[in-house]
């Protein structure tokens, strides 16, 4: 059995405000907390990912803020307090500052990490 502190997991990405905590806790998942300021869109980060959307499954919970959800069939608003799925085919918009805590599949996270790392330069 694994376990973690948002503190004690590693960061993966951090800049502009943005923080990417995350680790394998088994069962081929990872788990990320995940900290957006108002305005943060990772669109430009999804370039080049299958139709330039996140193609990763993500199951959490949103502790603060209101994040703008788009998707080929439209945007969704999720708010603080909700559990959340988010099928693949996504990319967030922070419409208030937003934390959040996600699990997903750890070789698909893995890659769109990866990809946003690339993209970041």
């Amino acid at each position: 059995m694994t376990a973690t502190t948002r503190n004690g997991t590693p960061i993966a990405i951090e800049g502009g405000g943005v923080e990417l905590r995350m680790q394998d806790v088994g069962g081929e998942m990872t788990v990320a907390f995940v900290r957006f300021p108002q305005g943060t869109d990772m669109g430009p980060a999804m370039k080049g990912m299958p139709e330039d959307l996140c193609p990763c499954p993500h199951w959490g919970y949103l502790f603060k803020g209101r994040l703008k959800m788009r998707t080929q069939h439209g945007d969704e608003i999720y708010e603080a307090g909700q559990a959340f799925y988010w099928p693949p085919g996504h990319v967030p918009e922070a419409l208030e500052d937003c934390e959040y805590i996600d699990f997903s599949p750890t070789k698909e996270f893995n890659d769109v990490v990866d990809h946003v790392k690339a993209q970041m330069g």
